[in-house]
């Protein structure tokens, strides 16, 4: 166990007291297969992206879609791709089995089992908050509950169960989606510089 001054857990009232923050970097949208080299190489030099994956929603019973989105994030930048239009290209794969890079989420086993869906692969260097946080004596596991314990901000979930498959994803959703990766990223490098 750590040492640590982080709360153990966070009331939601407590949370709404906290400034609402949302990722305010560069926001990269891949869209068609054509791009997604492109998107790679700006980062495959990162040792540390947040990682974080969207699907729409199904309302009736035995209907399973699969996944649509898949956001990776620096401090900076957040890449959002759009997997019902490019697949999962052997470029991106190479991040995910990667050992090199760290990919840091939180509750990322269904995750990465929805990606293996599209391509077959082995997740290499993947880290899960939710264990993470443990080490700290932080009981509250919840994306939203960390990033008020350790980051001290309020992020916003209203987007959570929107139609990730639109045509044109609106930008509250696409600031919903990069938000949620870059949030992992700070937490884990709030948590490793702590």
């Amino acid at each position: 166990m750590k040492t640590s001054n982080f709360k153990y857990s966070i009331s939601n009232d407590k949370i709404k007291e906290l400034p609402l923050t949302s990722f305010g970097g560069e926001l990269v949208v891949v869209d068609h297969p054509d791009a997604v080299p492109g998107a790679v190489g700006m980062l495959r030099g990162e040792t540390v992206l947040g990682f974080d994956t969207e699907t729409k929603p199904a309302f009736k019973k035995g209907v399973i879609n699969g996944v649509a989105l898949l956001q990776l994030s620096t401090r900076e930048m957040a890449v959002v791709f759009r997997l019902n239009k490019t697949g999962l290209p052997p470029s991106l794969v190479s991040v995910l089995a990667n050992p090199g890079i760290v990919k840091v989420g939180a509750a990322i086993r269904d995750d990465i089992r929805s990606l293996q869906k599209l391509s077959r692969f082995r997740p290499a260097g993947f880290v899960e908050l939710q264990q993470m946080v443990k080490e700290y004596s932080i009981e509250d596991s919840g994306l939203r509950k960390m990033a008020a314990i350790v980051l001290g901000i309020q992020i916003s979930k209203s987007q959570q169960v929107s139609n990730w498959e639109k045509e044109k994803l609106t930008e509250a959703q696409l600031i919903y989606a990069a938000t949620d990766a870059w949030v992992c990223h700070e937490i884990y490098r709030k948590l490793t510089v702590s």
